[in-house]
Parts: C-alpha cells; structure tokens; sequence
C-alpha cells in the first residue's frame, strides 16, 4: 500500500488533482442523488436500488482503478474513466433536479398547514350603521369567520352593539334583508356562498363591508380522511370552488354547487362518479342534523362536506380535492383542448342572451356581451373558456342543474382521458403548472408516489390504443320541493327517491369491494337496438325521501280534512273571529286562515297540523 501511495505521489499534479476533484464531486452528486432517489418511496424500488448499487460499486472502481493508474502513469485509462465520471456526475446533478422538482410540484398540491380565514361585518346599503344596530353573529364558538373573527372585529373596533346569534347564516341574511338585523358578520366568500340563492341573487351590489379582519389557523381538514394507499379502492370527494380570480382562495368556506364522489379501484380500474345536485335536500352533519340544501353545508368548510355526504351515503370518504374552476381554462388550455360531445340545449327556453342556437355562457370573468362563450352542439374540440362555459351552464337546459352535473362528468372524463395521453416531460409541466395552483388536497406525495404502478399500467393501456379506465357514471333522480324557512321565506330545494340514491350507493361499494355484485341470469342483445349507456340511478323513481306539508290558507276545511285523511296526518281545528291574530278578512265562513306548521314544512318533521278556520270560536 505504502508503494502504491508513493508512487501515486509521483505522478503527474493535474492528473491528482482531477482525481481528488472527481472523487469528491461524485460523492456529493451520489449523496444528492440518492436522497432525491429514495423519496420516490414505491416507484420502481427494485430498480432504483439497483441503479444505485451500481454507481455505488463504481465509485469503488474508479477511486482504485484510477489511482492505480496515476501511480503507473498510465493517464489513457485514467482520463476514459473521468470522463465517464463527469457524465455520471452530471447525471446525478440534472435527475435530482427533476425529481426534486416533480416531488415539489406533488407536493404544491398538499392543502395548506394553515389557513388565512377573513371575516366581514356587512350591511345593506341602504342602512344606516351606529351604536345601536343589532349584529347578526353565527352562534357556534368554533365557527372562524361568524363567530371567532366576528369577535375580533368587535373587539379592534371597540363596537359595543347587541349581536343577535344564529345557527344557520342563511336565516341571519333573511333577517338581515327583512331588517331584523342591521348588519352580520359572514366569510369574505359570502358573495360566492350565497349569491345562488333567488333571495340573494344581488347580494354583491346590495351590500357593503363595514369592518374585515383576517388571521391564520391550523388547517384541520388535513386530518380528514385515511392514510389508504393509492393501490387499495378508494373514494375521493371532489369540491368545485367556483371562484372569479384564478387560484384557489385560502379561506375555508367555499360555494357547494358542485360536489362528485368518485370511487376508484385499482385492481379493476373501475371508476364511478357520483354528482350531487346543488339543491339536494338533506341533513346538515354539522348542524345537527337540520336539513337544508347540500351546497350550504360548505359554507361551514371541508369537514361539514365530507360528513354531510358520508351520511347520506353511508360511504367513507377517504380523500378530497378542491379545484378552482377557473383554473379548468388552463389545465384544458396546457392539454391542447379536450373532446365532449356537446349535448343540444332546451329550445323552449327563452334566454336573455341570444345564444343563436348553440350553448352559449359567460366567460371565465363572468362577462357578457362580445365576450360570451358559444359552443356548437355535438362532438366538438373544447379549448378552456369553452370547457368551463359548459362545466358552468345550466340556464339552458330543462333538468337544470342536473344537466350541468352530467356535463361535468364528461368533462371529467375527457380531461381525464387527454391527460393519460401526455408524453414528454414538458407537456406534463405544462399541465401540471395550470392545476397546481388550483388544486388543494389531503393526499400527501407519499400516498400519490404509492399510485406509480396503477398509473403505468393505465398509460400502457392508452399506448395500446385501450380503454385507459373504465367510468360508470350515476344520476340521482328528483324532484323539486318548495320548503319553508323560518325566516317566513321559501327556497327551491330538491328531493331524491331513495331507491335511485340506494342503486348509486350499491355501485360505489362494489367498486370498492365493499359489496358483492348480483349476478346476472338473463341477458338480451339485439343487433338493430341502439346501445344505450347504463347508468347508475336512472329512471328509478320510487320511495322518495322526504316531502312537504301543503299549504291550505285559502282553501276550504273540507280540502284540508280530505288531504289529513290521505296522508294519515294528525290534524285539528280551531274556529276564530275578528280578535284572532290569524283572522284575515280576505277569507269567508269556513275557510282556513292560517296553519301550523306552515305549508312547505317538511312532513317528517310535522307530528300534527293545527289549522285556523274562520268562522265561530270553539
């Protein structure tokens, strides 16, 4: 040994120094490399340590192969190898950084360690706000922005009005309009949130922001969910924040109106999407169980979603992702444009747009006039405003919103489809820098990297010219309900026949392995019928889940007493005259004046129906 170093002492001091320099930045390069290699944890990990082992034994072969041959000044074989060397250092430098910049571009679409809320404290604009205005204030102690921030508003500005308290925002704002209130602290959302009800259509231009606050909190919707592998069945709630500025807001409360629960199995590579309907009257998880329209229950964030849904389903949801749909004009943009059959609008209806026969919406902006979107009709190349327009209408169509929620589904489904279709290392940057800034989810890298097989086999199946993935798709059917609200108004909800949602629940299980499939004995195939897709929910429409009382004011006793009788409600009578509080002299002897509940309540809640007849006292 002491020979070999004497010798290698003697050979040439550029040579030496090349091989000191080489040996040390291969170390460096190796160490960074395999920091960044062992990361991908699940992705090809007999051939990453493979790879490594091998660039490990030769950084042994070059450290004794090369200082042998600088002690023998032998420099042909020593400058070969460096060369090699060099290329392998290189190597380690430049996949790093790719991989190091896949693993943050995974890891920008993790939903925030912390989130900003900001509260506003909002009046009509036609009201006057002073020392003795009543504060509508969100009764719960653990709600950020109705109740927590409120009281920090209160506190900065040393406001010492009384505040009224309330457990659903809705009913606040109801009061707020009918001046009950003279002013509320809601979500700097609250335009967003509400605007798509009838009563508050004009909420932005009606009202003004008096006080705003903000502050940071622990994003708690982090711990939602599983830790489930990306290789087992799983379900993931996907949320459309309909925003008008590109990017996700940071605030929890969001708009509902679109909420898919998709099932995916990775063994099958089955797929189902579940749409809810916006209106779809249920029980609100996190508001003891009142019901109201699903879409309110993201006005109290993620979790009030996820547990609203899970109990409706009876389906534990596993992961959600929140997209910005105005992020959808880039991603659609960034894949070159997406295929969707465009289904042909309801030509009875008249819009106030002339939409020359074609679908036609506002803009990502929300704008009409020469920035209106239009959109043939049939198989058609989208590019991004026009994929959103669609993802967006429903003003045209006579199921409404149901008819967006089936469009949203082939959206999906096509975008879906143009993604598995990417194939250099820049279209896949291109796609991924329009999304990541418009998707916030709780799957860590880890549990993403853990799908890294699923998704080889699903490109080898595009490659291949196959089906990439198989998507049922589900309907729930409805139908309308005109429920009465305390605050003495009435709002367009939607009821649901329980065998339709009973079929989707079905699907979703078996998908994931949850639930065994029937078998089915008969089957019939005819060459001159036209094949029509099978849906899950479809066309059932028997046991719906919920009514309403109807309204008799107006109406004879006897119209009243037929209707108790058919529906076996428990109902009673009270004659009143002109001292009555519900005496009304628009209605004649034996006609009813008033009843209780109210017309519109929903009947499961109802034990018994009171009505006020005019007439003799009892």
């Amino acid at each position: 040994m002491n020979k070999l170093l004497y010798k290698f002492k003697k050979g040439k001091l550029f040579a030496k120094v090349l091989y000191i320099l080489i040996s040390i930045l291969y170390i460096i390069g190796f160490i960074y490399f395999t920091k960044n290699l062992i990361a991908l944890a699940k992705v090809e990990t007999l051939i990453r340590y493979i790879v490594l082992a091998l660039f490990l034994l030769y950084l042994f072969f070059y450290i004794a192969y090369c200082f042998i041959k600088i002690g023998n000044k032998k420099y042909k074989g020593f400058y070969l190898n460096s060369i090699l060397a060099i290329i392998f250092i290189i190597l380690f430098f430049c996949s790093s950084k790719v991989i190091g910049l896949g693993l943050d571009m995974l890891g920008s679409l993790r939903d925030s360690d912390e989130i900003e809320y900001t509260s506003y404290l909002i009046a009509l604009n036609n009201t006057k706000f002073d020392e003795d205005t009543i504060i509508g204030m969100i009764e719960d102690e653990d709600n950020i922005e109705g109740h927590i921030l409120g009281n920090k508003i209160i506190k900065e500005n040393k406001l010492k009005n009384d505040t009224k308290k309330y457990s659903d925002p809705l009913e606040m704002l109801y009061d707020l309009y009918n001046g009950d209130i003279g002013a509320a602290f809601v979500s700097n959302n609250y335009v967003i949130l509400y605007s798509s009800e009838s009563a508050f259509a004009n909420i932005a231009s009606q009202t003004k922001v008096l006080y705003e606050t903000s502050d940071k909190f622990v994003n708690k919707d982090l711990s939602l969910g599983s830790n489930k592998s990306l290789t087992e069945p799983v379900t993931v709630l996907i949320m459309g924040v309909d925003s008008e500025s590109n990017g996700l807001n940071a605030n929890a409360a969001f708009n509902g109106d679109t909420l898919i629960l998709a099932t995916f199995n990775p063994q099958t590579l089955n797929a189902t999407l579940f749409s809810i309907p916006r209106d779809t009257y249920v029980p609100i998880a996190c508001r003891n169980g009142t019901e109201a329209k699903i879409n309110s229950s993201a006005a109290y964030g993620t979790s009030c979603v996820i547990d609203t849904i899970q109990d409706l389903t009876n389906i534990d949801i596993d992961y959600y992702v929140k997209i910005n749909f105005k992020g959808v004009v880039d991603l659609v943009d960034a894949l070159g444009g997406i295929e969707v059959n465009v289904e042909e609008p309801y030509k009875r209806f008249n819009h106030e747009h002339d939409c020359k026969g074609m679908v036609c919406e506002q803009n990502s902006d929300r704008q009409w006039g020469d920035k209106t979107v239009y959109i043939n009709t049939g198989m058609q190349h989208l590019d991004g405003e026009q994929a959103l327009a669609y993802a967006r209408c429903r003003d045209l169509y006579l199921e409404s919103d149901l008819a967006r929620n089936r469009h949203q589904q082939d959206l999906i489904l096509a975008v879906a489809k143009k993604a598995a279709q990417i194939r250099s290392y820049d279209d896949f940057k291109k796609v991924f820098d329009a999304v990541s800034n418009n998707i916030a989810t709780n799957i860590s890298t880890e549990q993403i990297l853990s799908g890294y097989d699923i998704l080889k086999t699903m490109v080898g199946r595009v490659m291949q010219d196959e089906k990439f993935i198989n998507i049922k798709k589900s309907y729930l059917e409805t139908y309308n309900l005109n429920v009465y609200l305390p605050s003495g108004m009435y709002t367009a909800a939607l009821g649901y026949y329980k065998d339709s949602l009973k079929e989707i629940i079905s699907t979703m299980k078996i998908n994931l392995d949850l639930e065994k499939p029937s078998l089915i004995k008969d089957f019939n195939y005819s060459i001159n019928e036209t094949y029509i897709e099978d849906v899950a929910g479809k066309g059932i429409k028997t046991s719906p889940n919920s009514s309403v009382i109807e309204d008799f004011v107006g109406e004879n006793k006897k119209a009243a007493e037929d209707y108790c009788q058919e529906y076996n409600f428990s109902c009673s009578y009270k004659y009143i005259d002109e001292n009555s509080q519900y005496y009304d002299e628009e209605f004649g002897p034996d006609m009813i004046a008033a009843q209780d509940p109210h017309g519109g309540s929903i009947s499961t809640d109802v034990e018994k129906i009171t009505f006020y007849v005019i007439g003799a006292i009892d």
